[in-house]
């Protein structure tokens, strides 16, 4: 059974930072594509940062130079490193193995206070 487990959500203060987690099991973790999504207040979901099997990295326009995302295939997670937050991050945040038709975690909530 393949689980993806996100943490480390929060309530914080703009300009503030969080770091958020994704826990894989049930799926060879080394193998997928990884990403974090996430899906504000009234809007769709959109991709926040990629990262392949191979470590090479995107991230989206509104959040490069503030946001890293990283894996660490050891331990079978993903990071989500975000700096500087603003109150248009606040959002549910998403993990994803694969892309889209992939697996999906059930999402940790940030919220940016101005």
């Amino acid at each position: 059974q393949v689980q993806l487990v996100e943490s480390g959500g929060g309530l914080v203060q703009a300009g503030g930072s969080l770091r958020l987690s994704c826990a894989a099991s049930g799926i060879i973790f080394s193998a997928y594509t990884m990403a974090w999504y996430r899906q504000g207040p009234g809007k769709q979901r959109d991709l926040v940062a990629v990262i392949t099997t191979g470590g090479i990295t995107n991230h989206a326009d509104s959040v490069k130079g503030r946001f890293t995302i990283s894996r660490d295939n050891t331990k079978n997670t993903v990071y989500l490193q975000m700096n500087s937050l603003k109150p248009e991050d606040t959002a549910v945040y998403y993990c994803n193995a694969g892309g889209p038709s992939g697996y999906w975690g059930k999402g940790t909530l940030v919220t940016v206070s101005s």
